[in-house]
């Protein structure tokens, strides 16, 4: 595939961009947000069509003297998103102003290594290549189900990815697909994606907490992904709970994730069904000799006592962490995500009622918490928002 190379040339470009991003406007609407004068501003925006970035779009509606000229980000633009996690892989092209022009998914197991797994991500990509979905790529957004060293690219042991440890992603899929790549893990991308056009879209300070095979949390604060010195910000997965807990994947005892991730929810889902305390549970064991999250909120929806418990108890422990957080950081809003999640209000509500117990009264007191209402959008949308925002940068 042929690289695109444009980019803007200095940071009033970028911002223009990036306002462009939300859709066209006319050049009398950017001047009224951008602190440049209105020559300056022409020049800018000529030169950014010149780029082939953006283009002239007609003529705006008047103001009341003569009509202005609209703007809009290049109809050629393309973006790509791939949300690689534990169990599937989604794959989304955009236009410049991220709107989905195309999304695929698939299952797939992380333990296959990454040579498997990242050659069924572009497969996928070549899909949407094949339907007519894009020609080039003006750069494509990663995610991954673990810690990522975000300079570098690279996941850095990553407790559920065997054969995975600092993997060379970032150069791997920029040579195959001939673009600008990034990549975060995935709990940082559906935090990006909220903060577009999700939940968050008008909140500066908020934190995303997935529940899925593993649990972790997105930390943004005045707009922006907080990811730590190292990008270990938000692994709250991996705080003790219990000090004689069971053993986690990543070899401590007691972790949050041990508890109430995917596996731990199978594991307890089984010996609840074996005891004879969930008579759903137990009968899916039978036929098909596994139990999922899926059984557990098919079976709570029922009303059966076994899987209600199991909910509850693992939106205690969750609730347990999340009220320290809270109290630490003083978010405006916690949005609950991730397969797990869609165990939903019977969650919720448990998550919801240690919070507001155990908190500060001046950290709750207007702190909503809300189940993601973008399903499995949210790490594509925020994949292609990671990478949108690298190439819009001077």
């Amino acid at each position: 595939m042929k690289r695109t190379t444009s980019r803007p040339e200095d940071a009033h470009q970028a911002a223009l961009l990036r306002l462009l991003r939300d859709g066209g406007r006319s050049r009398a609407e950017l001047a009224d947000v951008v602190d440049l004068s209105r020559s300056k501003l022409n020049v800018e925006l000529d030169r950014l069509v010149e780029l082939g970035l953006a283009e002239q779009d007609g003529l705006a509606a008047s103001r009341g003297g003569r009509r202005s000229s609209r703007v809009r980000l290049s109809p050629m633009t393309r973006f790509a998103g791939i949300d690689i996690g534990a169990t599937s892989i989604d794959v989304a092209v955009t236009n410049g102003e991220l709107e989905v022009l195309g999304h695929l998914s698939e299952e797939c197991d992380i333990r296959e290594g990454p040579a498997v797994v990242l050659d069924q991500a572009l497969n996928l990509v070549g899909r949407l290549r094949q339907d007519g979905v894009f020609t080039e790529l003006n750069g494509v957004g990663i995610g991954l189900p673990g810690p990522v060293s975000f300079a570098e690219g690279v996941p850095v042991v990553p407790p559920i990815m065997p054969g995975w440890d600092r993997y060379p992603v970032r150069e791997t899929i920029s040579q195959e697909l001939g673009c600008l790549a990034m990549v975060d893990n995935d709990v940082n991308i559906m935090a990006l994606g909220e903060l577009h056009a999700g939940l968050a879209r008008h909140v500066e300070d908020f934190l995303l907490v997935k529940i899925g095979t593993g649990i972790g949390c997105g930390i943004v604060v005045d707009g922006k992904i907080y990811r730590g010195v190292s990008g270990s910000a938000g692994d709250i997965g991996h705080i003790r709970v219990d000090d004689l807990g069971p053993v986690c994947a990543c070899g401590n005892s007691g972790c949050l994730e041990a508890y109430f991730g995917g596996a731990a929810l199978a594991r307890e889902a089984a010996a609840v069904a074996r005891s004879g305390g969930s008579p759903y549970l137990a009968e899916r064991l039978a036929a098909t000799g596994v139990v999922t999250a899926q059984d557990v909120a098919a079976a709570a929806a029922q009303g059966d006592a076994g899987a209600i418990g199991l909910i509850r108890d693992g939106g205690r422990r969750v609730g347990q962490v999340l009220a320290s957080l809270v109290s630490f950081f003083n978010p405006g809003l916690v949005i609950i995500g991730g397969g797990v999640a869609r165990l939903g209000h019977i969650l919720l509500a448990e998550i919801r009622s240690v919070v507001y117990r155990r908190s500060l009264p001046l950290a709750t007191g207007n702190l909503p918490i809300v189940l993601s209402e973008m399903g499995e959008t949210a790490g594509v949308i925020g994949a292609v928002r990671l990478i949108s925002d690298h190439v819009y940068s001077a």
